[in-house]
């Protein structure tokens, strides 16, 4: 009977919990393989730090789930908020520790890049980075062509090979500012989706990878507005 239990777990589809904190507004969601079950937005008035580990027990609950029902965690890396960062990731390897589940990061802007509709061969994705700049990686055919980077925006624009679609949660503020023969996809499609996230994610699992535990780290690129305001001072 153990025997038949054990193998009708296996074969059962994996649970997953998502969360992504790089970018206003956040979530969580729980899927059951390809299905999503629930997505809680985080408040947009409230820091992750407050709002996320409660979003993630009403799901659980509203699913009947223990935390150890769930075989994997998925989170976003970044770039994006470095407090949001902070919190999202150290909540995702808090849970994969004291549940011994699987801990796969995702960096946001391969999630981006993997929204984008088939005809956007060649896609640049965008994020705000403070002070006139911006984090940038172009894309083709969904996979990378150039290493993440920050620059200003009026290089990257003057510079950019065109024409290019644009996509990325840095439209916000930039997307008025685009050339002529740059293309913005759809708002909708700027910011992480959950079903995007499930999907890496998932097709990461199936090839049995894991990120470890204590050394996964969010993605940055700068130090923190704090740090740079400290090194300023000597």
């Amino acid at each position: 009977m153990d025997e038949q239990k054990a193998k009708n777990a296996s074969m059962a589809p994996p649970r997953l919990l998502l969360l992504e904190t790089s970018h206003q507004p956040g979530f969580v969601a729980l899927a059951e393989g390809e299905t999503l079950l629930g997505v809680r937005r985080l408040d947009e008035a409230r820091r992750h730090a407050r709002d996320l580990a409660p979003a993630v027990g009403e799901l659980l609950s509203a699913q009947g789930w223990k935390p150890r029902d769930v075989q994997t965690v998925v989170v976003g890396r970044g770039p994006g908020s470095y407090t949001g960062l902070r919190v999202g990731i150290m909540s995702a390897k808090a849970f994969a520790y004291a549940t011994g589940c699987t801990l796969l990061g995702l960096e946001t802007f391969a999630v981006i890049a993997a929204q984008a509709p088939p005809d956007a061969i060649r896609l640049a994705v965008l994020a705000d980075a403070q002070q006139d700049k911006v984090y940038v990686q172009e894309f083709e055919h969904n996979l990378p062509v150039a290493p993440l980077r920050i620059t200003s925006f009026n290089d990257w624009l003057h510079a950019a090979t065109k024409p290019l679609w644009v996509s990325g949660p840095g439209l916000r503020k930039w997307a008025a500012h685009l050339a002529a023969n740059m293309k913005p996809l759809e708002p909708q499609l700027w910011e992480p989706q959950p079903e995007t996230m499930l999907r890496l994610g998932l097709a990461r699992q199936e090839k049995g990878e894991r990120d470890a535990v204590w050394s996964m780290e969010p993605i940055y690129l700068r130090p923190s507005a704090a740090e740079e305001q400290w090194a300023k001072r000597g």
